[in-house]
């Protein structure tokens, strides 16, 4: 494998590894606080240990943060394969300025949006990190099959970001609401983001047998990707770029 097919499997490398297990805690962790909270609040003693809200809101943390750096990191590499392959920096140097300014951009609104306490910042830089993911995949380069957006691993993806986003900053409002409101917000969002994650771990699967290695792309991108046909090894046709949506 070439060096570039590394670090096209990053992006999944991480996934697998270290944000669906995390996932998987941040569940079982709001499963038991649910479950301690309506026992208490039933009057009985909970054998739960208190100390599961606490986990369940670190471990929250610490996923909203790596949910985002991983979607930063799989846009980062169709991204800059773009700009190399098309030597933008010097057709279009104030494209490339910008791109790399909305990485630092998104990046640090982010940190900004953890460390933010009144409820006005936290809206305002969990709304431009969000706007910061948004642009950034909208960049050219990046494998979005808007044809099929509703099985298209990088639109769950970005929703699911956004998603937690706005899920870390609503965090305090939810400690601060006696009427509960803000906690089923919370509940109904990351109910919608868990299955976002699952029609990720399915959609990324799929696109993985569809992106080609450095060395089959010569090969793969001579076939017909609407008729889903290939030319004979012999054929020299025209070698074509794939569908992008």
């Amino acid at each position: 494998m070439a060096i570039d097919d590394i670090i096209l499997l990053l992006h999944p490398a991480l996934a697998v590894a270290v944000v669906f297990p995390l996932i998987g805690m941040v569940l079982n962790r709001a499963w038991l606080t649910r479950t301690r909270r309506l026992q208490s609040a039933a009057g009985g003693k909970s054998k739960i240990a208190p100390v599961v809200g606490p986990e369940h809101l670190q471990l929250g943390r610490w996923l909203t943060g790596l949910v985002t750096g991983l979607s930063l990191i799989g846009m980062a590499h169709p991204i800059s394969s773009n700009i190399i392959n098309q030597t933008l920096w010097t057709k279009e140097p104030f494209k490339v300025a910008f791109i790399g300014l909305m990485f630092a951009a998104t990046i640090a609104t982010l940190v900004l949006l953890y460390r933010a306490k009144p409820w006005y910042w936290r809206a305002i830089f969990a709304t431009l990190s969000s706007l910061g993911i948004i642009i950034l995949g909208a960049q050219d380069g990046i494998f979005r099959r808007d044809n099929e957006w509703f099985i298209s691993h990088f639109y769950y993806g970005i929703a699911a970001t956004v998603l937690m986003i706005i899920s870390l900053a609503i965090v305090p409002e939810i400690y601060r609401d006696r009427s509960q409101t803000w906690r089923r917000i919370h509940i109904a969002l990351n109910c919608f983001a868990t299955l976002l994650f699952l029609g990720q771990g399915l959609t990324g699967t799929r696109d993985l047998l569809e992106i080609p290695l450095s060395w089959q792309k010569p090969h793969i991108y001579r076939c017909d990707f609407e008729q889903q046909t290939c030319p004979d090894a012999n054929s020299q046709l025209p070698l074509t770029s794939p569908p992008l949506v």
